[in-house]
């Protein structure tokens, strides 16, 4: 017998979602956060209603995918440029620091010949950043477009690929079936295959839109669609890279084009109703009942002020070096905080190589939950401006 409990498992989720998130902006805090609330009240850690099932992990990695192909339909192929080394260094140094930190805070708490992995491993955990979170909330208010959302973007884009890297170099050391330097030469072919087949399909997309005269439009959102989830579908099967970053370079090549805000304002539209909710709501779906000792919730404490401090000094530092203002550098930092599913992918990819410590298991997602929920609270706090503030000056000109 068809089992139908999916359909009051997506209508929860969307409900409970609306309805937190309107708490939430009652309060002066973005609805994402109300939309991540509702996913951990509604999931085992607390009513115990709707539970992780293939579909809603399926539609929440649709969600997070549409999300930065928003982003990417958003964002300027020329501020993107002008952004890029000084993007490389914010995110390679928001890379180093919690990868340092981490390794030190799991030499406290998980000893012995071999532990060094495994505490290698959970700073590359607290390196990853998911900037689905972000993404939504700068759209949210109106900041995507500022110097310093470019500068995340472009840095999160970054950020994935140098994870990728320090996950495949450390899960190498364990796993003697991964050939570490395949994987480097695919990432950097993906690159090359982005910038090259981009060119080409951005002035296809430009022609096709300029030049076809038949009526009606919903033809260029469908194919704009699929075109995203062909590039997602081509950078994780064959490239290796996170799928999310195909989508996002899909929308890079669409941004600029006739047609490209009709195309945005139909993907949010299909985001909006079904799609971002479910995702929000997921990863606090994926927190389980938790029993605390003091071992334990101290070593949570100290990962999720880790998760916080690490990506806030070392890509704000990295945006000091780079000289964006202080304001600019302190927000790039906050908006890089968040983990999201990113870090509950390399996690899962811990826990399958035995490289994570049970130890570090509850910790990590509770930290991971943590980070997601708190960076658009402290994107709302660090956005607010006057009439000096650079980011907002540079947008009003543009």
């Amino acid at each position: 017998m068809t089992d139908y409990r999916y359909l009051l498992d997506i209508a929860l989720i969307l409900l409970s979602t609306k309805v937190f998130g309107l708490f939430t902006r009652c309060l002066q805090m973005p609805s994402v956060v109300g939309a991540l609330i509702a996913g951990i009240i509604l999931g085992p850690a607390c009513l115990n209603l709707v539970q992780m099932s293939n579909l809603i992990e399926s539609l929440s990695e649709i969600g997070v995918i549409i999300l930065m192909f928003g982003a990417g339909l958003g964002t300027s192929i020329t501020d993107l440029k002008r952004a890029g080394l000084k993007a490389f260094i914010i995110a390679t140094i928001g890379v180093i620091v919690p990868l340092i930190v981490g390794y030190i805070i799991g030499g406290f708490y998980n000893v012995g010949p071999e532990a060094w992995l495994g505490n290698l491993f959970l700073g590359v955990i607290l390196t990853a950043t998911s900037v689905g979170i972000t993404v939504e909330t700068l759209k949210e208010m109106d900041c995507l477009a500022t110097e310093s959302g470019n500068a995340i973007l472009a840095a999160a884009v970054i950020d994935d690929v140098l994870g990728i890297i320090c996950l495949t170099l450390v899960s190498g050391m364990a796993d003697t079936s991964v050939h570490i330097g395949m994987v480097l030469l695919k990432i950097v072919l993906f690159f090359v295959f982005a910038v090259v087949a981009g060119y080409f399909l951005h002035k296809a997309f430009e022609f096709w839109f300029e030049h076809d005269s038949r009526g009606g439009l919903q033809r260029y959102s469908i194919t704009s669609f699929a075109f995203a989830l062909i590039m997602a579908y081509i950078a994780e099967a064959f490239f290796g890279v996170a799928d999310i970053t195909g989508s996002f370079v899909a929308g890079l090549i669409i941004s600029g084009t006739q047609q490209c805000p009709y195309v945005t304002k139909r993907i949010g539209t299909v985001s909006y109703i079904l799609i971002t909710p479910i995702f929000f709501a997921s990863i606090g779906l994926k927190l389980s009942p938790i029993h605390f000792t003091g071992e334990l919730l101290a070593l949570t404490l100290i990962l999720c002020i880790a998760a916080v401090l690490t990506k806030i000094v070392g890509c704000g530092l990295g945006g000091v070096i780079c000289h964006y203002s202080k304001e600019q550098s302190i927000r790039i930092g906050c908006g890089m905080i968040s983990r999201g599913e990113v870090a509950l992918i390399v996690a899962n990819k811990g826990m399958a190589l035995h490289l994570l410590p049970q130890i570090f298991i509850t910790p990590v997602l509770l930290s991971v939950v943590f980070s997601t929920i708190i960076t658009p609270i402290l994107l709302k706090i660090v956005y607010k401006h006057g009439d000096d503030d650079p980011d907002f000056n540079i947008q009003n000109a543009a």
